[in-house]
């Protein structure tokens, strides 16, 4: 029996960073701030173990404790969503009945990466997977780690298996937002969410539901406030705001030279910010002494501290 879920569900969902002390321990007071620090700011949502999260990079271990913290410390006030993404069919359906037992709300899912799949076999692994899962499903497109899109026919029919209830995008492709929407444009009670910060209130003005944004954990009431601006129509206030966001992107995320400085970068923040350790994964480490100093700096070009109060 599917846990109800309203839909759809509407809003700034951030995608919580994983706060860890080392490779093989949560970093547990991190996790808690981190946690009052969004839902006090405002946010619709939490979803954890997302690309944000480092899920590929964690132990099944580490998987599930983050996953029953996250919903003790939640305590039911905002729905918890839960990515389930794995290479293995049997590992996404452990995960999602692990999630299922801590009090989730929903489970997300990319396509399962390493071996692409063609759309039809997509849509079988689809079909397969949903008879034996316990939670309703967001359906999670991100081509540049998964190397498979989810063309919009298929997200069309995908919409149509039980129990499969929204999407994640997070393509940063304006053009297959618009496909996307169209195909979709008989179905009001499925979910669409964007990843991308930069043009969230643009999505959210043509009838997207809301932002699946990094940013909202460092500052989620920013983010909540451009949402509330765009769904309102207030464009008087939905530039500067825009303008805030942008500066955020442009700045937290771009110090470094790999292509993990957005993470590295939002972590590092966090952990200026005095909210949760910046520590990484493996194979990735944290930044240094000079990109820390350079993203205090940062912060305070920001004025973060009246940030942090939005």
């Amino acid at each position: 029996m599917k846990k109800a879920f309203k839909t759809p569900l509407r809003g700034i969902i951030p995608p919580l960073i994983t706060p860890l002390l080392d490779n093989n321990t949560l970093d547990i007071e991190g996790l808690q701030r981190l946690i009052e620090h969004t839902i006090s700011g405002g946010v619709h949502g939490i979803f954890i173990l997302g690309t944000t999260g480092e899920f590929a990079s964690l132990s099944y271990k580490i998987r599930m404790e983050l996953i029953e913290r996250t919903c003790l410390y939640v305590g039911g006030r905002v729905p918890v969503l839960v990515g389930i993404t794995d290479s293995a069919f049997s590992e996404s359906l452990n995960l999602a009945k692990v999630a299922a037992d801590f009090g989730a709300d929903a489970v997300v899912l990319a396509p399962p990466y390493y071996f692409a799949s063609g759309q039809p076999e997509l849509l079988e692994y689809l079909k397969r997977i949903m008879i034996q899962m316990p939670l309703p499903l967001f359906i999670y497109n991100m081509p540049i780690h998964t190397k498979v899109i989810f063309e919009p026919a298929t997200v069309k029919e995908a919409a149509t298996i039980p129990g499969i209830i929204g999407m994640k995008d997070s393509s940063s492709n304006l053009a297959y937002f618009k496909q996307v929407q169209y195909a979709l444009r008989d179905r009001v009670d499925f979910t669409f969410m964007v990843g991308s910060e930069e043009f969230m209130a643009e999505f959210v003005l043509t009838g997207g539901h809301g932002g699946v944004n990094g940013g909202a954990n460092m500052f989620p009431g920013l983010y909540v406030e451009l949402y509330n601006a765009a769904v309102n129509r207030d464009f008087e206030k939905i530039l500067p705001l825009q303008q805030k966001v942008m500066q955020i992107s442009s700045t937290i995320y771009e110090v470094g030279h790999y292509g993990s400085r957005y993470l590295k970068g939002l972590k590092c923040a966090l952990s200026v910010m005095g909210i949760c350790n910046d520590f990484m994964a493996e194979p990735f480490h944290r930044f240094k002494e000079p990109e820390r100093m350079k993203i205090s700096q940062l912060l305070e070009d920001l004025n973060y501290r009246e940030l942090i109060h939005k």
